[in-house]
């Protein structure tokens, strides 16, 4: 009976897949467009990426976990939502390709001569630093610094900096609300034992008035399939409870998924297993599981699955790591694995993280990896 089960399972899981492509694609072009702004603390991104799952999970027909599908907190954090004008030489820069504001800038104007500490790292001021980097990364900052840092690329800088003017504005919010997208679909059988899939929705919003992070890969790519798998569920609904949470915080350091682990809207001993996806729209270098070593029952259950089937190419073993939305699972017991993708496009925490360029090349046997997993974990 099991296995008649599971070909089922493999008959439905095959005609929803193509449809299911097209689905995902189309969620990331969402997201990551101008409209939601990096999924981040400028120009409402956050809200608006949040409003727009809220309405993807009442669309695809999952339950609220509480009272609606927003879990609502708050944290502070340091925005940039106006002026962001550096030129260095005279000659203006683009913002994300020529130079970054590190994230925990003060507001800045200044217009001054360098002073060169070394070749990489120059002086403008006690309040002003310039440093030439081979890669811009952004983040989120939580807090303000005493110190402007300024990151310039340094194969876009031609000659030697010796003078720069700039302009920066920052903007501290001390209670940024944000908010988690959790729903679920009722288990036919044993609604009480759950299996969690979960995805940060946000990423780094905007730096300036005309500069946002798409966020592609990081992490379109995971809330889309997070989508798809629900939307998936919803029309197959299974023995056990599958509870879908987006998170919000998770660039500013986990906050999101903290939050629920301290507030749950579920009990957390009744999660039998949790999958976070976080950088999942590659593949062509097999993905990697973090936790495989914590819990090495389920990793080779993982393999087995993978092996018979020929999904994906490898699968690397990784142990803990607070590194994503899992951790904090991890902390209370809750067994959890972090699987990202890798190989293909480097672009990460840049603006170069754009959808046009993710391949998205395991999407589809990373889905049935997946649904085949949660699988056996109910049989």
């Amino acid at each position: 009976m099991k296995k008649f089960g599971f070909i089922i399972f493999l008959f439905l899981a095959k005609n929803t897949f193509a449809q299911d492509s097209t689905y995902t694609r189309n969620i990331i072009n969402t997201l990551t467009s101008k409209e939601f702004w990096g999924r981040g603390y400028t120009k409402d991104g956050m809200k608006k990426s949040a409003d727009y799952l809220d309405a993807a999970y009442q669309k695809i027909g999952l339950l609220p976990m509480g009272l609606g599908y927003k879990q609502t907190f708050n944290f502070p954090v340091n925005t940039f939502p106006g002026k962001m004008m550096v030129a260095v030489n005279g000659q203006k820069l683009i913002p994300g390709k020529d130079f970054i504001v590190n994230n925990e800038s003060p507001s800045v104007k200044q217009k001054t001569d360098l002073t060169e500490i070394d070749s990489l790292n120059y002086q403008a001021s006690p309040s002003l630093k310039i440093l030439l980097k081979d890669k811009l990364t952004w983040s989120v900052a939580t807090e303000v610094g005493d110190i402007t840092t300024i990151q310039l690329n340094k194969k876009n800088i031609k000659a030697i900096p010796k003078e720069i003017n700039v302009d920066i504005e920052n903007k501290f919010i001390p209670n940024f609300e944000a908010a988690n997208v959790c729903g679920l679909v009722k288990g036919t059988k044993f609604p009480d034992s759950i299996l969690i899939i979960t995805a940060h929705y946000d990423h780094l919003g905007g730096m300036g008035a005309d500069t946002y992070f798409p966020g592609a890969n990081d992490n379109a790519a995971g809330v889309a399939t997070l989508l798809s798998l629900a939307k998936y569920y919803a029309a197959n609904p299974q023995p056990y409870s599958i509870g879908f949470i987006c998170f919000a915080g998770e660039e500013a350091g986990l906050l999101g998924s903290r939050f629920f682990v301290e507030n749950p809207l579920i009990p957390l001993n009744k999660i039998k297993f949790l999958i976070n996806l976080d950088l999942v729209g590659t593949g062509e270098a097999g993905i990697t599981v973090v936790n495989a070593s914590v819990y090495p029952k389920a990793f080779a259950l993982l393999n087995a699955i993978n092996n018979q089937n020929h999904y994906i190419s490898k699968i690397n073993s990784r142990g803990k790591a607070a590194n994503s939305d899992h951790y904090f699972f991890t902390e209370k017991g809750v067994p959890a694995f972090f699987i990202y993708t890798q190989g293909g496009t480097s672009a990460y925490h840049d603006v170069f993280d754009k959808p046009e360029t993710l391949p998205l090349t395991e999407y589809k046997d990373l889905f049935k990896l997946i649904v085949g997993f949660n699988q056996k974990l109910m049989e």
